[in-house]
């Protein structure tokens, strides 16, 4: 008789990295929705902390690639925390930065140097003394044999100088022609169509489905807290099970609900029409 074997359903720790992802995704969305609450643009954020607006929106995506080094992702949660009333200290901390530290165990050092008696060092003193003895009395040799040289060599006659004649520039051709810029004709120039953008926040789990320039991008169940951000050239479609308990953002304005609560909605968002400059 054989005894079924326990499964082991222990998953294999993250790796620093992927704690880093992790943490910045939930306290970016965090410092989202309080954004979101105290009705303040990323515009108002920046002139508050004098960080730079992509480092913001790369804090509140969770884009880690956009960012510097972990030691400076903490200085800037924590300002970004102080200008919303939060405990920026407090919360920068709970962000990793720490690599696993290796411990490295001394290795016994046989090299030839350490078998070396003090005998042998005294030999090896006296003849590096000795060469370098050598050494400079044949630069200075040298040295004495050039200054002689030169004393005893006769000196070249000067050359006359010669005055070079004034040549005033408005007579003077120009030596090489003047390139000519093209002007860019912004008469009939097309501005692009601009991106569309949106963000969504989950007041509570939902199902959603995001279709981008006519592409499914997301389909799933979403937790409460998440907040995600997608972008398309054409048109931007999101569908929910639970329009109450979705926030959404279009192009980075404030966010709103998508509907009411436990019912079904779909949204359709198209990119700005391209437009002509005059």
């Amino acid at each position: 008789m054989k005894w079924p074997r326990k499964k082991n359903n222990q998953q294999p720790p993250l790796s620093l990295e992927q704690q880093r992802s992790q943490k910045l995704a939930q306290i970016g969305a965090q410092l989202w929705a309080l954004r979101q609450e105290q009705g303040l643009s990323l515009e108002q954020v920046v002139v508050l902390t004098m960080i730079p607006r992509r480092l913001l929106q790369a804090i509140e995506e969770g884009n880690l690639n956009d960012l510097p080094e972990p030691v400076y992702i903490q200085g800037l949660i924590r300002q970004f925390a102080d200008a919303l009333g939060l405990n920026g200290a407090e919360l920068a901390d709970t962000f990793p930065i720490n690599s696993p530290q290796v411990n490295f165990q001394p290795t016994a050092n046989n090299s030839p140097l350490n078998q070396l008696r003090p005998v042998h060092l005294y030999f090896l003193y006296i003849l590096l003394i000795l060469c370098s003895v050598n050494g400079l009395s044949l630069l200075l040799n040298n040295a004495v044999l050039q200054a002689s040289n030169t004393q005893s060599e006769p000196q070249p006659k000067q050359k006359p100088i010669v005055k070079p004649e004034i040549v005033r520039p408005e007579l003077a051709e120009p030596k090489h022609p003047l390139e000519v810029q093209p002007v860019s004709d912004t008469s009939s120039g097309v501005k692009q169509k601009e991106a569309v953008q949106i963000g969504v926040t989950l007041k509570a789990s939902s199902w959603i489905r995001v279709i981008a320039d006519g592409k499914t991008e997301f389909e799933g169940t979403l937790p409460e807290g998440t907040h995600r951000v997608w972008k398309a050239q054409e048109q931007l479609t999101v569908k929910t099970d639970n329009a109450g308990g979705v926030l959404m953002s279009v192009n980075q304005e404030k966010a709103k609900e998508m509907g009411e609560l436990g019912k079904e909605e779909e949204v359709m968002i198209a990119a700005a029409k391209p437009k002509f400059l005059r």
